[in-house]
């Protein structure tokens, strides 16, 4: 009734990490597409109302000082 299993043929099978690489890819295309559109919409804001070209450079200077510490302090924490 009973059979002897043998430990190791009941080990799961390595599977290979491509799901996650695939996706890390489709997040970061993600990513730079919705980059794309927010620069495309900034800039036709910026072309139909010149007023706000000011406001708008102050805005992204700011958020650009912030994705950098953002970014550094991402980078020193995956060491």
């Amino acid at each position: 009734m009973f059979t002897a299993i043998d430990p190791q043929s009941q080990t799961p099978q390595q599977q290979p990490q491509q799901p996650a690489t695939d996706l890390r890819a489709l997040v970061t295309l993600c990513l730079f597409v919705l980059v794309a559109l927010v620069l495309l919409v900034v800039g036709y804001v910026c072309a139909v109302h010149p007023s706000l070209t000011g406001p708008i450079a102050t805005v992204a200077t700011v958020a650009g000082v912030l994705v950098a510490a953002v970014g550094v302090a991402y980078a020193v924490r995956r060491r």
